[in-house]
């Protein structure tokens, strides 16, 4: 099992993380929805475990709570890839995430009008964010957070479809 779920995890890690550095190569604009597209593609690998598990080992039935943890492994795995992956980038290409992001977010209010003390706020927001997101210890938990509630609901979803052994039954 355990193989199982280190196997999907850094799969999935792998799938997401290649995925997200994409979209910054060719950028689609700051998309949220692309990105948790990307992170459901990846944690697709959470129904195949818990799948591969059921199949292979439990002989075509599993109950929903070995199917949870099982999930929740693949989820964990794949969360902590993404965000070793995720630091790695950062410092191989010396990029700035948190200044890209703040800058695209204050040139759109700006054309959007706002201005004055309200422009004056949010530029300090920024400056609050950008200042946060630089230490390992706001920054690390944050990129977790991004994607492990992801993770759980694709695990919820998988697990509550495959205790069905008449869902996706295994073969022969």
């Amino acid at each position: 099992m355990q193989r199982t779920i280190m196997t999907h995890g850094l799969i999935a890690g792998l799938i997401i993380a290649l995925g997200i550095i994409l979209t910054i190569v060719f950028p689609t604009g700051h998309n949220m929805w692309v990105g948790y597209l990307i992170m459901l593609i990846g944690l697709s690998t959470v129904l195949l475990a818990i799948k591969s598990h059921r199949d292979k080992a439990l002989g075509g039935v599993i109950k929903f709570w070995p199917a949870f943890l099982i999930g929740l492994g693949v989820a964990l795995v794949a969360s902590l890839a993404y965000v070793l992956i995720w630091e790695v980038y950062l410092a191989a290409t010396h990029y700035s995430f948190m200044d890209d992001y703040t800058g695209h977010i204050l040139a759109k209010k700006k054309a959007e009008g706002l201005s004055g003390a309200a422009y004056a706020k949010l530029a300090a927001e920024m400056a609050q964010m950008k200042k946060d997101y630089a230490n390992p210890l706001n920054r690390l938990p944050e990129t977790f957070m991004e994607i492990f509630p992801v993770g759980v609901l694709v695990t919820l979803v998988s697990a509550a479809l495959l205790r069905n052994p008449r869902f996706l039954p295994a073969r022969g």
